[in-house]
């Protein structure tokens, strides 16, 4: 690998071999190399490896689930949580809307939409939901769904329509007869055309002859695009379908801090994720807006299946923002535990089991890995962690003891002493990209019965605390770096989860995160850590090799492995020099290169992806390889 200027970048590849490489450079205090760099990778020895390590992390934060991942569109569908209001909805036409209090929807959904039409109205009337910052509008079939509560028979016209624009590009008439007594669902479907930008909204109208003087009441709507595998209540099909491309081994969810509350009764809590949407209240988050809880406990397991990653379940232990429960207190929620993991774990003839088939899975899920809490390090948790750790610890392992329990920090002041044996301890870390060099080692002396997990973890550039930033080379690189030091030690480094995992552009608390998008056409933006946790997991073997050579780690970073005949090797370069490495290989002849390179500062930003992964094909003289990153390497990788 040679530069001819300071670049960035990422290699991998897999047929016979795989390389992954990062260069960065003006760091005075890294070793600086000169002349080549040779790698023999050794075919034997060395310790086997996690088959877990490179996964996710998801948390509901900058509605990366609610108008995110989560196919839903429309923004406060069902009026949850106590900030809305009439957020993102307005009349259509000559009529009145309002948010009815005295006709909820359900004992869940607690209110509707009440539109009123004035006397001598001949013309259709309704409402518009406006989405989050817009409704993505494709070339695609939509599912769309609603409740009314009146009086009336008739058509309802369905339209996705440019909110400035004024442009049509569907429209959708059903009939409907509605009673005035109580709330009933509708469902259609219908074919929309795309739009050109994210400008949109969704109207339902209907004929306001019929209810002049009166009114109709709306309640709960839906709409959905196309969705992965076309699940019912599903994940949005395109942003699933980047994120499957990564190639993760495993979920983290749901959060997060999102999973504690702001007060104890504000908690993440499964028993109202489940079963029909329109009985599922919702909450008021810890990110600064509701949760429809629409994307909730059986969705994420379906997730975690259609993608083939092991679920990692987080269970509320104790800790809100607002109090702390532990001994006799905590015993309720403790019991609560259980009857979540009876729902998940147990035969269709235990009371939650049998509610779980009920809502649609017949089978115990497969959840493998149960982690207690969340950063109980942090927020006065750390005092208490240990004994609610164990109050929890015990409960599960008595009746699950197949279940791997993760404990939420990795601070031995703030973990039981002992630990039990086979808890993994999670650490989190965001770091500045030099920090997470010098964190390479990290791992290597270790002890080698203590199991860890980085349960989230990101290069963060945050000179302005409540600035939006974007990932950029040098920080990615610093990613890789750490990377590969947790991928020599990931017999002991378990598991290790990027995080954030994705934001909605313009609608952000937490940055930079791993991809992000818009309402608009086109919009799903990877970001350079995108391709670094790309290449990384999908190029490891099961079994890391002893690579011999006379350089020194810094500013070159490497590390090898193999499954069966076929080796991988990953290489990071966090340095201004030029390097000249060649890797030798044994018993291959040819493999597939993927590069990721840009200039230290170069990124993707929305809409513009400037850095992505290139791909070619290696051949190895007697099993040498020599990769070149020529001085143009960012100019390449720009025009793919």
């Amino acid at each position: 690998m040679k530069s001819g200027k300071v670049v960035y970048s990422c290699l991998a590849a897999a047929t016979c071999i795989a390389l992954v490489t990062c260069l960065a450079g003006a760091l005075t205090h890294h070793h600086a190399s000169s002349g080549s760099v040779n790698l023999a990778v050794g075919k034997d020895g060395g310790n086997k490896s996690s088959p877990l390590l490179y996964g996710m992390m998801f948390e509901e934060m900058d509605h990366s689930g609610d108008g995110g991942i989560h196919g839903q569109l429309l923004q406060n569908n069902g009026f949850q949580g106590s900030t809305l209001g009439l957020t993102s909805y307005a009349p259509v036409g000559d009529a009145q809307i309002s948010q009815d209090f005295l006709s909820p929807v359900s004992a869940a959904i607690k209110s509707s939409l009440s539109v009123s039409v004035p006397e001598g109205v001949s013309d259709y009337v309704g409402f518009a939901n406006t989405g989050y910052n817009g409704v993505p509008v494709m070339n695609a079939t939509y599912n769309t769904s609603f409740w009314i509560m009146g009086d009336y028979f008739g058509t309802i016209n369905i339209q996705l329509i440019g909110s400035h624009s004024g442009i049509v590009y569907a429209d959708h008439n059903l009939t409907v007869q509605s009673m005035a007594s109580t709330f009933k669902q509708f469902s259609t479907s219908f074919e929309s055309k795309e739009s050109p930008d994210g400008d949109n909204e969704w109207h339902l109208t209907f004929d306001g002859s019929k209810i002049a003087g009166s009114s109709l009441n709306f309640g709960y709507i839906q709409l959905f695009p196309p969705t992965y595998h076309n699940r019912a209540n599903g994940l949005r099909n395109d942003l699933a379908t980047v994120l499957a491309e990564v190639n993760s081994t495993f979920l983290r969810f749901p959060g997060g801090n999102n999973i504690e509350g702001l007060q104890v009764d504000s908690r993440w809590k499964w028993n109202t994720t489940i079963g029909p949407l329109v009985d599922r209240p919702g909450r008021d988050s810890d990110w600064f807006y509701p949760n429809t809880d629409a994307l909730g406990l059986d969705e994420y397991l379906w997730w975690c299946e259609d993608m083939n990653m092991t679920p990692l379940l987080a269970v509320w232990a104790g800790k809100s923002y607002g109090d702390i429960l532990s001994g006799s207190e905590l015993e309720p929620y403790v019991e609560d535990i259980m009857n979540e993991l009876e729902y998940i774990l147990g035969n269709s003839s235990t009371p939650n089991g049998k509610l779980r088939a009920q809502n649609g899975h017949k089978d115990p899920w497969k959840v493998d890995y149960v982690e207690i809490g969340n950063e109980d390090d942090l927020t006065h948790g750390c005092a208490t962690y240990p004994d609610r750790f164990n109050q929890i610890y015990k409960a599960i392992h008595d009746k699950y003891p197949h279940v791997t329990l993760v404990a939420s920090n990795g601070d031995y002041n703030c973990l039981p002493s002992p630990l039990p044996e086979g808890v993994i301890i999670d650490l989190h870390l965001y770091r500045q990209p030099d920090d997470f060099v010098a964190l390479f080692n990290q791992f290597d002396n270790q002890p080698r019965n203590q199991s860890v997990m980085i349960g989230e973890y990101g290069c963060r550039n945050t000179t302005d605390a409540k600035g939006t930033y974007w990932s950029f080379m040098q920080g990615s690189c610093s990613e890789a770096v750490y990377m590969i030091g947790m991928e020599r030690n990931s017999d002991i480094v378990k598991m290790a989860a990027y995080a954030p995992m994705l934001e909605h552009f313009g609608i952000i608390s937490w940055s930079p995160t791993l991809y992000g998008f818009d309402s608009s056409p086109g919009s799903i933006t990877p970001s350079t850590s995108y391709f670094v946790q790309q290449m990384f997991a999908s190029n490891k073997g099961d079994t890391i090799l002893p690579v011999k050579t006379s350089s020194e780690f810094g500013p070159l970073y490497w590390v090898a492995s193999r499954t069966g005949s076929q080796y991988f090797v990953k290489l990071a370069n966090y340095g201004p020099d030029e390097q000249n490495v060649t890797v030798s290989i044994p018993d291959t002849h040819a493999g597939r290169l993927e590069m990721l390179a840009g200039t230290q500062f170069q990124g993707n930003q929305p809409h513009n992806i400037a850095v992505q992964t290139v791909t070619s094909t290696v051949q190895g003289d007697g099993g040498k390889y020599t990769v070149i990153n020529n001085k143009n390497a960012d100019k390449d990788v720009a025009r793919e």
